[in-house]
């Protein structure tokens, strides 16, 4: 079992109400509740909020309660913020507790970290600290377009055979996950489980949730919440360091095959 989720609903609603620029007495006769209350609530006091409450504090400051309850508001960006208030849930965006921790070369271009299999349990615990980011390996993939952002991880087992095990993976950080279309080719960085997978992704907004697919049929897909999930990273390259073995003349394995040329060349394109 993973972590459990950290409840951020007392300094959310303090914040919020700050950046209205209201004072504790104000905000609780506009939400038709003590000050007491509010009091309370905001120095987390109160550690189960009445439901009917919770609703009030999200229509008066136009976020939903999950991003009330799970998202910790001080650390997003004014716009991410305007995003929140707009009805854009943080979970599908992709933004939803800090910006992207990058190193740059010495010419002031971002570089491509590089992230071994061995060291998963270190990534998922410190993807978000900038002094662990730039503790890993890294380099420049000349043939990438200079405007993304990319790391490169290193698969692990057979689920997306024909590409090996222990092949590294180069993808590019996306930051809306709105925009990810049907199977789209994705290392997905897991929160709790001290993995990243490459699997074919496809969003599932109204359930705010992911349908995660192996090439390899073997291997059932299976669903992961949104708030599961820390990064995505769309595939852009493939590294090998031996060719793969022959596929055998079983028809599945050639269909697989000639899917992922197919895929590979529409990403090229």
């Amino acid at each position: 079992m993973g972590k459990p989720q950290k409840i951020f609903f007392p300094e959310n609603v303090k914040f919020l109400r700050k950046r209205k620029k209201l004072s504790q007495e104000s905000l609780a006769q506009q939400l038709d509740i003590t000050r007491v209350k509010l009091n309370a609530i905001e120095s987390g006091k109160t550690k189960n909020p009445a439901l009917e409450d919770m609703v009030k504090f999200s229509e008066f400051f136009r976020i939903s309660i999950d991003s009330l309850l799970k998202a910790e508001l001080s650390r997003l960006l004014e716009l991410q913020l305007r995003d929140l208030e707009a009805g854009n849930d943080v979970y599908m965006m992709g933004t939803k507790f800090r910006v992207l921790p990058i190193t740059l070369d010495k010419e002031g271009r971002q570089n491509c970290e590089y992230v071994p299999v061995k060291a998963k349990m270190g990534y998922s615990a410190g993807y978000k600290d900038p002094e662990y980011i730039a503790s890993l390996p890294k380099y420049n993939i000349p043939s990438l377009p200079g405007h993304g952002t990319y790391r490169t991880f290193q698969a692990a087992g057979d689920s997306m055979f024909p590409i090996p095990d222990k092949a590294e993976v180069t993808g590019e950080y996306i930051e809306n996950w709105l925009e990810i279309k049907s199977d789209t080719p994705c290392v997905v960085v897991l929160n709790g489980s001290n993995e990243f997978v490459f699997k074919l992704i496809t969003s599932n907004k109204k359930d705010k949730s992911f349908l995660l697919k192996s090439l390899n049929p073997a291997y059932e897909p299976y669903t992961v919440a949104a708030d599961e999930v820390l990064e995505i990273w769309k595939f852009k390259k493939l590294h090998l360091d031996e060719i793969p073995d022959p596929l055998t003349d079983e028809p599945e394995w050639k269909r697989m095959f000639s899917e992922l040329k197919q895929e590979i060349r529409s990403l090229k394109k």
